[in-house]
Parts: C-alpha cells; sequence; structure tokens
C-alpha cells in the first residue's frame, strides 16, 4: 500500500521498494521544536519574502507559543495559536498554576492527535511532519513520516521531496483483544518481536480481519509505534470505520472533503510477514532502556514503581482516559500519578462524560490522579525542569507515552517502563508492575 500511494504522488503507475522517487506532498506540518530550523532553512534558500508552495497545506500547530508571526507573513489558516488572536504574546499565569487551562481556543494541542482532529488526515494522502511520531496518521491510509527540517523547508518552498521507496512489513492480525488488553499491548508485542531497530527505513503494513476489531484511536496508537521500531511509516488498511471518521472530521472543520484511498493487491511483495492472533495477547510492558524490550506485565509484579504516567499522543486520547478510569474509578493511586490529555477537545470529552453521578474527570480526580487542562506534551519528551510531570530524579516511571530510552522523560539516571493505560492504571493502583486484569475480572 505504501508503494501505491508513493507512486500516485510521484506521477508514475507503479514504483519498487529502493527506487528513489520525487513526491508531492498533500500537507507539512510542523511545531514550535522544529518550525523555526524549518522556517529558518526555508528562508534562508528561498529567499526572506518567499511564499510557501500552498498555504491550504501547511499546518503549524505549535505547544507553545512561537511561529505566530510566519503564519500572519504567510496567512496560514492552520494555525492553531496558543493565544486568543490580537491578544499578544503567551505568559504563564502563576495564579492559575499547572492545572488550569493556560491557553486560548484555537490551541489544537498534540500535533499528531490533533491532525486527526482537525481534519488533515486524509487516506492515499502524503503527510510529512518535522517530528518522528508523524507515523501516526497511518492509521488513516495514508503515507505519513517524520523529516528532518532541512528536508522540511524544501517542502515549504516546492511541495516536494525527494524519498526511497521503502521496503513492506506486513504484519496481520487475527482474531480480537481479550479484556485488559489494549491497541499498545499490540505494537509493544510486534516491536518485542523484531527489535527496536527490527523496520529500520521499512513500511510497517498493519491489515487483516483483526483490524476490523481495533478502533480508529487504536490504529493511530500502533501506527505511532512504527518509529520505535526504526520504521518509515505505519499503514491500515482502509475501511469503513476509516471512512466514517474522517468525513466526520472533514466536514466539521471545513477542511478538503475529497480523497482516494489506496487497497490490497495480489502483487503484494513484502520483505517479512507475521501474524499477530490478537486474542493470545496479554498486557506486555517494555522495559528500560529501549521500546523493544518486551515482558509481560504479570512476570514484573516484583518492580517498585515511583511515578505513573497517562498522557501524550500515544496514550492521552479520550479512549485510553476511559480505559484507565475503568481501572481506578472507586479506588486510589498509592503513587504519584500524572495525567495529560492530548487535545483541548479530550479535556472537553472528559469534563462532560458522566458516568452515573460523576464526570470521567472526577473520577480521575478522586482516585488521586493529578489531571491538567494544558493539553499537551508535556514530560513525554522531558523539557524543562519545571514541565508537568517531567522525572527530575532517577525515579522509576510505568508511563502510557511512546519512548524510553535514558532520559527521554528527564533525569538520565530514570528508568521508563512503557505500557497500555490499563496496565499504567493498575500498576499505580499498587506500586507496582501489574497486571490490569486483576481489577478488571
Amino acid at each position: 500500500m505504501t508503494e501505491k500511494i508513493l507512486a500516485r504522488a510521484a506521477g508514475k503507475k507503479s514504483v519498487e521498494a529502493g527506487e528513489n522517487v520525487w513526491v508531492q506532498a498533500d500537507i507539512l506540518m510542523t511545531h514550535d521544536v522544529c518550525g523555526p530550523g524549518t522556517i529558518g532553512v526555508f528562508k534562508r534558500e528561498f529567499g526572506a519574502k518567499a511564499r510557501v508552495w500552498d498555504r491550504h497545506k501547511v499546518v503549524i500547530i505549535p505547544d507553545h507559543y512561537i511561529l505566530r508571526e510566519f503564519a500572519r507573513e504567510q496567512d496560514l489558516p492552520y494555525f492553531y495559536d496558543v493565544i486568543e488572536e490580537g491578544k499578544g504574546t503567551w505568559k504563564f499565569d502563576p495564579s492559575q498554576g499547572m492545572l488550569k487551562r493556560q491557553y486560548g481556543p484555537n490551541y489544537a494541542g498534540v500535533c499528531h492527535t490533533a491532525l486527526p482532529e482537525k481534519g488533515h488526515t486524509r487516506p492515499g494522502e502524503i503527510l510529512f511532519g518535522t517530528d518522528s511520531h508523524t507515523c501516526m496518521a497511518g492509521a488513516f491510509n495514508e503515507f505519513a513520516t517524520g523529516i528532518g527540517n532541512t528536508d522540511a523547508g524544501f517542502v515549504m518552498g516546492t511541495g516536494k521531496l525527494l524519498l526511497k521507496v521503502p521496503e513492506t512489513m506486513h504484519f496481520r492480525l487475527e482474531g480480537r483483544l481479550q479484556r485488559g488488553v489494549m491497541a499498545k499491548d499490540v505494537i509493544l508485542h510486534c516491536i518485542g518481536q523484531i527489535g527496536f531497530d527490527g523496520a529500520t527505513y521499512r513500511a510497517m503494513q498493519f491489515d487483516g480481519e483483526g483490524v476490523k476489531g481495533l478502533s480508529m484511536d487504536d490504529r493511530m496508537t500502533v501506527a505511532n509505534m512504527a518509529i520505535e521500531a526504526g520504521g518509515k511509516n505505519g499503514i491500515f488498511e482502509f475501511d469503513d470505520q476509516t471512512t466514517a471518521a474522517v468525513d466526520a472530521r472533514c466536514r466539521l472543520n471545513g477542511t478538503k472533503a475529497a480523497y482516494d484511498p489506496v487497497e490490497r493487491d495480489a502483487a503484494e511483495k513484502f520483505v517479512f510477514e507475521m501474524v499477530v492472533e490478537l486474542a493470545a495477547l496479554e498486557p506486555t510492558v517494555a522495559c528500560h532502556p529501549d521500546p523493544g524490550q518486551r515482558r509481560l506485565a504479570r512476570e514484573l509484579g516484583g518492580i517498585k514503581l515511583d511515578r505513573a504516567y497517562v498522557g501524550s499522543c500515544t496514550g492521552g486520547k479520550t479512549s485510553d482516559f476511559l480505559e484507565f478510569a475503568r481501572v481506578v474509578r472507586g479506588r486510589r493511586v498509592v503513587i504519584e500519578t500524572f495525567g495529560v490529555p492530548a487535545t483541548p477537545q479530550i479535556v472537553h470529552d472528559l469534563q462532560t462524560a458522566r458516568w452515573e453521578e460523576k464526570t470521567v474527570w472526577q473520577i480521575l480526580l478522586d482516585a488521586g490522579v493529578r489531571m491538567t487542562e494544558n493539553a499537551g506534551c508535556a514530560a513525554c519528551l522531558g523539557g524543562p525542569a519545571d514541565t508537568f510531570g517531567r522525572i527530575n530524579s532517577p525515579l522509576k516511571c510505568i508511563s502510557a507515552t511512546n519512548r524510553n530510552f535514558p532520559g527521554r522523560m528527564g533525569h538520565k539516571e530514570s528508568q521508563v517502563f512503557l505500557a497500555s493505560p490499563a496496565t499504567v492504571a493498575a500498576s499505580a493502583l499498587t506500586g507496582h508492575i501489574t497486571d490490569p486484569r486483576e481489577y478488571l475480572g
């Protein structure tokens, strides 16, 4: 499927793995981490007064306060600013603290979750982003991959990029997940099988009957972590769920509604094939120091934890918090636990959805989770010492995030154990790594 998309974008009938082709981009996304570098390259190479190749195809999603001047200069319609238009610059309000909302109505949150939410992911398209987890959009049957600032600056000016067509690894999903097992367990299982470099510069294709039982959120979780195996991209088969999700978001946001998905065919060539029996999977953990260190949660009860964290593009979606809440409802966590929704919309979902007499947000608060309304990446990528949830000492943390290399979430001697939101929740209740099925029956 990856080859079909790249061939179409290159104006060719077909392409083969290893071939170098110029492809036309459909969307270029950047954010406040890599945006300044990308814009710097763009202006250096194309001129201080140069215009982007297509202002409707550049999406800028800042997580803090920069890139405003460039967005105005280029008249970009898809700039999701932290502040209200015309309100100056963003400033932290100490009276609100870290838990109360500190952003304006246009802020979108974590770029990878915001892209589909705002109607910028469409089947059959090419999406480039200046962030390694851009591959998350492959859940929507498109080619999505992270690129560096130099490449992004070139795309910004031309709309094109030279790519080597990746080989494809095939992961056929069969059956259904059992209770207490989530999409995070699926991808941790796959990475554990092939290693954290086992898909280097390869496409990871996920299809099969088992995909039908995975929600779009589930598929986003799986595709997001293709990069944690070194993958160039992850991609899912197109189906009715894809149609429903994409059509709804494009209509809601008034973005381009037309798209052309790619389908599988008999001529597909794979360099690797693996069948994943979903019903056989169990809650899984990726141990320190990389995502390939796979173990079953039930085998790790002896590992004492200091902190739990649920959030990020991978583990901060509405469905992730719902599963977390199912486990902790009516109980109290025994270790410091942080919750960071990925987007403001998810904050709204959790604060308005009611389970009997309480909102889901209140259920989480009552369980002792430190929930912040400030949707964002937060401690997933470390950040400054005062970042919400950052690990500032050599602690052991179980996290629903996507990366656990040394120093990723802060202190270089800390240890991060990656797991599903359900496993993170169960572990927060006991203070050691715990199989969530102990709480779900």
